[in-house]
């Protein structure tokens, strides 16, 4: 299936203003002991802010429980409605492996298996194709402890809402298409996302 990399021409937000303090922010990346791979502490002083999980004003057409990515900001949107959303910061792939446009999140997993792709062989065989057959769920997993899979016309686009086991790389442009998250985010936004929920993805 061909994937548009082109910009998404309508759908963006209406208006996009100022957040909503948070007290207790560390509290929200601190150990989280009863998942099946335990996570460890993220120290607060090692996000940026404007990266940080946080509900903010957020005016926008789309119907609360839409995922709005932002890939030029480096944010994803959970729209809550009444003019607000949870904003995330996120890691967003390199120039030319990007989705645009419309699409659904077709399941969800909790410390899913990673396969490559077949691109993702053909580009990197020496590094991927060890992976062909699957990664188990794991703290070594590039798709960290959620991942959140999009389709379109009930076919998998190949392109992810993921955790990541590096969260230094969020705000950057550096995956390979997919769209990466805090592991400690990730696990928030898939308790709020359910299976058929509506995704927009935004380029530049």
């Amino acid at each position: 299936m061909t994937i548009s990399r082109r910009g998404l021409l309508f759908g963006l937000p209406l208006f996009l203003a100022g957040c909503q303090s948070m007290p207790n922010q560390q509290a929200m990346y601190g150990d989280v002991p009863d998942e099946p791979h335990p996570l460890k502490k993220v120290p607060i002083e090692k996000i940026k802010p404007e990266l940080r999980r946080q509900e903010v004003a957020y005016e926008t057409s789309h119907p609360a429980g839409t995922v709005v990515v932002d890939t030029p900001a480096r944010r994803l949107y959970y729209v809550l409605g009444d003019g607000r959303a949870m904003r995330y910061g996120i890691g967003v792939g390199r120039n030319g492996y990007a989705l645009a446009g419309n699409a659904y999140v077709g399941r969800k997993a909790e410390w899913p298996t990673w396969t490559p792709t077949p691109n993702m062989i053909r580009r990197d065989p020496e590094k991927n194709l060890k992976y062909a057959g699957g990664l188990p769920g794991g703290p070594n997993n590039p798709l960290g402890a959620r991942a959140m899979y999009l389709y379109r016309g009930g076919n998998d686009t190949l392109f992810r809402l993921h955790g990541t086991n590096q969260p230094w790389s969020i705000g950057q442009a550096m995956s390979s298409g997919c769209v990466r998250m805090m592991n400690h985010d990730v696990i928030d936004l898939y308790e709020r996302v359910k299976v058929g929920s509506k995704v927009i993805v935004m380029q530049a």
